[in-house]
């Protein structure tokens, strides 16, 4: 997949800005995080400290940025976001779900440690996220910090990805030739807003909310965060197709032999390509209002990925 919108200077800008934003999660989350010597610590570790693009956490500083917070303020939430995505992972990898040995080039939680310890681990990280979310530092609002820790659980919960993940198993295997259309096409955003998309929300509105962002703000933020979450996971089913498990840093074609519902088996390639980048202009278009280059720079880079 290749990006039209994202320039050679477009790019560098917002690789140094992710590398700086990374610098400062990473830190974060040694502070939060210490490997103790226990096997349960080390699975919660092994996937925890894997290199990844901390897409979240940077969406997270970005918003508070942009609604002229310091990104310091976002920064427990940050790391609390990501503890929650890697167990979403964990889990995603198991067996009884996506059945994927390895996971941004390495073996799968499970492969390493055993699929029990694998689903231990993913529940110490969700909880641990939310003992971090219920001990905000002192320079965070105590109403703020509740109202983004019921935020988040929401949108990890049934109400967000847990549902998306289940709808994701419900609709696996259908016979698409032979199912109303309609029906299809609103089941799959469904999945992908629960799945992908309620966390990108959460992360965005909690660095939102913790710099004390306006009622017109987060109405912007809200919509904005919406239309890149349903473009990242439609992003995510064409490399499914294209990209290689090299690239990918897991199993290329897993959606298409296990027969799940993605944009690129219900519309082909070539529309899930069109309703994807046309969500990213939107969403560019929407950070051009508070005004956010590095939000607009995000947006594009969601359709300009290559894993």
């Amino acid at each position: 997949m290749t990006a039209t919108k994202l320039n050679e200077k477009d790019y560098a800008d917002l690789s140094q800005y992710m590398k700086d934003k990374v610098a400062l999660f990473d830190q974060a989350l040694t502070c939060h995080w210490q490997d103790k010597k226990y096997a349960l610590y080390q699975s919660m570790s092994y996937s925890l400290l894997l290199p990844g693009k901390r897409l979240r956490p940077i969406l997270c500083l970005a918003a508070c940025e942009a609604a002229g917070g310091q990104a310091e303020q976002a920064l427990y939430a940050a790391v609390a976001l990501e503890m929650i995505h890697t167990y979403s992972l964990i889990h995603d990898d198991l067996p009884a779900m996506d059945n994927d040995d390895y996971r941004r080039g390495r073996p799968s939680n499970h492969k390493v440690f055993g699929e029990a310890l694998a689903i231990l681990a993913g529940d110490g990280l969700l909880t641990e996220a939310f003992a971090i979310l219920t001990s905000p530092p002192a320079n965070v609002n105590p109403l703020q910090a509740l109202e983004v820790s019921n935020l988040i659980a929401r949108a990890a919960g049934p109400e967000g990805m847990v549902l998306g993940q289940a709808l994701d198993l419900e609709y696996m295997g259908l016979d698409m030739q032979r199912e109303d259309r309609l029906h299809l096409q609103t089941a799959l955003q469904a999945i992908h807003t629960g799945k992908t998309g309620a966390i990108i929300n959460a992360s965005l509105l909690s660095g939102a909310i913790l710099a004390g962002a306006g009622r017109e703000f987060i109405h912007i933020i809200d919509e904005y965060s919406r239309k890149i979450g349903l473009a990242f996971q439609i992003a995510d089913d064409i490399l499914d197709v294209e990209g290689t498990d090299e690239a990918l840093g897991k199993s290329a074609g897993k959606d298409e032999s296990q027969g799940k519902l993605t944009y690129p088996a219900l519309l082909g390639l070539e529309q899930a390509r069109k309703k994807g980048a046309t969500l990213v202009e939107e969403a560019a278009c929407l950070a051009a209002r508070l005004p956010s280059r590095p939000l607009m720079l995000l947006a594009r880079f969601v359709m300009a990925r290559s894993s």
